[in-house]
C-alpha cells in the first residue's frame, strides 16, 4: 500500500512537471474553487439556526437569563433587548428558566411576603398588597396569545364605616400587542373578567383596558351605548348581519365564481322582553254543564165571613140566617216553576313569551360582477339578462328569509345590482406576489443547488483538464534554432515551434534536452505502432 501510494505520488510530480503553466493555474484555481465550495457547503450543512428565547428584557432580567445560559452551556446571542439561542432547544431552555423563576418582568409579586418585616405598617402593608396584585395580574395578562407585555394599576379605597361613603375599586390595563396588531374583543373580555375577579369588590364595568397606541379597546359593558344599544347588543346585531351576509354570498360564489359577488345586510332586531296573555271564547261550542229545576205551588181558602183578623176569634154572633152567612168560600191556587241551567264555553287562553333579539326587519345589498367573454384584449363585459338578475334575486330572498309584501308586518328591503368591479389592484396585488414567489423560489433553489452545482462545475472542469494531458501534450523539448517568437500556438513570445519535419539530428537533441519526455513519446509511439495481438 505504501509502494502504491509513493508510485501515485510520484506520477502526480511528474505530471506536475510536465504539464504547462496554463493548465497549472486551471488546476490551481479548480482545487480552490472546489475547497470553497465544499467549506461553503460544509459551513451551510452544519450551521446553528437561532431563534428568539425572550425580547424586551430589561438589563437585570437579560443579565440573569444570559448567567443561567453561561451555566448550561448553551450558546447565544445578545441584541437590543432579545436573547436568541439554537431553534432547536428553544422550548427546554423557557422551561428551564420558567423553572428558575425568569424572567420575572417588572416589579415584584407576591414575593414581597416572602420574608417577615416586623414593624410595618398598616399603609406600608396594604401598599405592598397592592403591588404585588398588579404585578401577578399582568404577568398572568402576558401569558395570552398576541400580547408582549402588560401593566396593571388597580385602585382600592380604604373601607368606610358608613356604606354610602364607600367607594368601589377600579383598574386600567395597559397592553402591548405583539406587531402593534388590534386585540379581539374576546381577549379584552378575558381581561377585564379577570382582573375583576381578583380583585374584591371589583366589577368588570370598572375596568378599562387600552393599548400602546393610546386606544381605548371597547368591550362588553353594559354602560356603553351604540345608537340606543349596549355593547352586548350591537355585537349580537353584527354577528347576525354577518351570518345572513356569508350564507347569501357564498351560495353565490358558488354560482357566478369566487369574488364575484359582494352581500351587505343590515337587519333590525327587537330587544324588548315580555309576556302577552290572549284568552278567547267560543259560543258555539257552548255545551250544558248543570240544570236546577225548582216547582213552587201554594193554596190558599178564604172564610165565608170575613169578620176578625185571621188567627182571633170572632166575637160576633153567628147568624146563619144572615146573607153573609149563606154566602160560599173563597179558594185560590199557585203554581210556581223554575228551571236554573248552567253552561260551559270554550276558552282558549295564549300565552306568549318573547324573548330579546326579535327579528323587526331586514334590509340587503347585493352588488354582482358583470361576466367577461374573452381573453387579453378580446375581453368583453357581457350584461346579464333581467331574467337572469331576477333568479338571483329569488335565491337571496329565499336564503335571507326577506319577506318583500308591502301588506306584511315587516318593511324589508333587498337591492341587487349588476356592475363591474374594479380589479386593478387585485390585479397589481397578484403581479407583485407572483415576483415575490419568484425570488423566493430562484432564492431557494440558489441556496440549495449553488453550492452544489459549483462544486460539481469545479470537479468537472478539473476532471476535464486533466483527461487533455495525454502523452502526446507533453513537450519534448525542440531545438532552439527552430523557434519563431511570438508565433506559438498559445501566443506566448519566445515559445518553440515544434519542427514540422523530425530528423535523426531533432530527435539527438530532444533525447539529450528532455531524456525522460523522450522516453515517454517513443512507448508512446511503440505502442501505438505495434499491432494487436
Amino acid at each position: 500500500m505504501k509502494d502504491q501510494l509513493q508510485r501515485l505520488a510520484a506520477q502526480l510530480v511528474g505530471i506536475w512537471k510536465q504539464i504547462g503553466l496554463n493548465q497549472k493555474i486551471s488546476l490551481v484555481l479548480g482545487a480552490c474553487v472546489v475547497i470553497a465550495a465544499a467549506m461553503s457547503l460544509a459551513w451551510w450543512s452544519t450551521r446553528t439556526d437561532y431563534g428568539l428565547l425572550y425580547g424586551r428584557l430589561d438589563d437585570t432580567e437579560a443579565s440573569k437569563v444570559v448567567a443561567v445560559l453561561d451555566e448550561l452551556k448553551v450558546p447565544y446571542r445578545v441584541a437590543g433587548g432579545q436573547i436568541q439561542v439554537p431553534i432547536d432547544r428553544i422550548h427546554f431552555l423557557r422551561m428551564k428558566l420558567i423553572e428558575r423563576g425568569l424572567p420575572r418582568g417588572e416589579g415584584m409579586g407576591y414575593e414581597l411576603f416572602d420574608k417577615s418585616n416586623f414593624g410595618i405598617s398598616d399603609f406600608l402593608q396594604r401598599a405592598n398588597y397592592v403591588r404585588a396584585v398588579q404585578t401577578e395580574l399582568a404577568r398572568t395578562v402576558v401569558q395570552m396569545d398576541g400580547i408582549e407585555s402588560a401593566r396593571v394599576f388597580v385602585v382600592i379605597p380604604e373601607n368606610r364605616l358608613l356604606l354610602e361613603a364607600q367607594k368601589k375599586p377600579t383598574a386600567s390595563v395597559l397592553v402591548r400587542t405583539r406587531g402593534n396588531g388590534p386585540l379581539p374583543t374576546a381577549s379584552v373580555n378575558s381581561i377585564r373578567y379577570l382582573v375583576a375577579n381578583a380583585v374584591e369588590g371589583l366589577q368588570a364595568s370598572q375596568v378599562a383596558v387600552m393599548d400602546s397606541r393610546g386606544n381605548t379597546l371597547v368591550a362588553d359593558s353594559d354602560a356603553d351605548s351604540m345608537g340606543g344599544m349596549t355593547t352586548t347588543q350591537f355585537n349580537i346585531r353584527k354577528q347576525y348581519e354577518q351570518y345572513l351576509a356569508k350564507s347569501a354570498e357564498t351560495m353565490l360564489e358558488k354560482v357566478l365564481g369566487p369574488g364575484q359577488a359582494v352581500v351587505r345586510v343590515a337587519a333590525e332586531l327587537s330587544f324588548d322582553s315580555g309576556k302577552k296573555d290572549d284568552e278567547k271564547f267560543d259560543p258555539e261550542g257552548q255545551v250544558t254543564l248543570k240544570e236546577e229545576t225548582r216547582d213552587k205551588k201554594n193554596d190558599t181558602e178564604n172564610a165565608k165571613n170575613g169578620g176578625g183578623a185571621p188567627g182571633v176569634s170572632s166575637n160576633a154572633i153567628n147568624d146563619t140566617n144572615s146573607p153573609a152567612a149563606s154566602a160560599p168560600a173563597n179558594t185560590s191556587k199557585m203554581s210556581e216553576k223554575t228551571t236554573t241551567k248552567t253552561y260551559g264555553v270554550t276558552k282558549v287562553t295564549t300565552s306568549v313569551v318573547q324573548p330579546p333579539g326579535a327579528l323587526k326587519r331586514i334590509s340587503a345589498a347585493i352588488t354582482v360582477n358583470l361576466r367577461y367573454e374573452g381573453e387579453g384584449a378580446s375581453r368583453k363585459p357581457v350584461p346579464r339578462t333581467p331574467e337572469e338578475l331576477e333568479k338571483l334575486k329569488r335565491i337571496v330572498q329565499s336564503t335571507l328569509g326577506i319577506q318583500l309584501d308591502a301588506n306584511g308586518p315587516r318593511k324589508d328591503e333587498l337591492n341587487l345590482e349588476e356592475m363591474a368591479f374594479n380589479e386593478q389592484y387585485a390585479v397589481e396585488l397578484n403581479k407583485q406576489l407572483q415576483k415575490e414567489e419568484l425570488k423566493q423560489t430562484i432564492f431557494t433553489v440558489l441556496r440549495n443547488l449553488g453550492y452544489p452545482a459549483i462544486a460539481l462545475f469545479a470537479f468537472v472542469t478539473f476532471f476535464k483538464m486533466l483527461k487533455k494531458t495525454s502523452v502526446d501534450d507533453i513537450p519534448v523539448g525542440s531545438p532552439f534554432d527552430e523557434t519563431t517568437p511570438g508565433a506559438g500556438p498559445e501566443g506566448w513570445p519566445g515559445r518553440q515551434r515544434k519542427p514540422d519535419v523530425v530528423t535523426v539530428g531533432v530527435l539527438n537533441q530532444l533525447m539529450k534536452e528532455n531524456p525522460e519526455n523522450m522516453n515517454l513519446a517513443l512507448r508512446n509511439w511503440i505502442n501505438r505502432n505495434k499491432p494487436a495481438e
